[in-house]
């Protein structure tokens, strides 16, 4: 596996945290760091996935419809129904 360097300046608190996780999990700071990265761009990219899926799901018109109805004298309960579906 190829890796690559960088300078990663960190404020002293940050610094310091960062020491105690990675001994309190028995790895090198790099490795926790590295975890950690992975994590947050796993997070993210199932995130997007996640709207991405729904999206092709929508309807605009539909939603149009549903928020012209906001505020309008429409009870809230029939409006989160219709939303829902039911």
């Amino acid at each position: 596996m190829r890796t690559n360097n960088f300078a990663l300046r960190l404020p002293d608190s940050l610094y310091q945290a960062l020491k105690q996780s990675a001994e309190a999990d028995g790895v090198a700071m790099n490795q926790y760091v590295a975890i950690a990265l992975a994590e947050k761009i796993s997070a993210r990219k199932t995130a997007a996935e996640f709207f991405a899926e729904r999206a092709k799901r929508s309807s605009l018109p539909r939603a149009l419809e549903i928020l012209a109805k906001a505020g309008s004298d429409v009870p809230e309960d029939k409006v989160v129904r219709e939303i829902r579906g039911s």
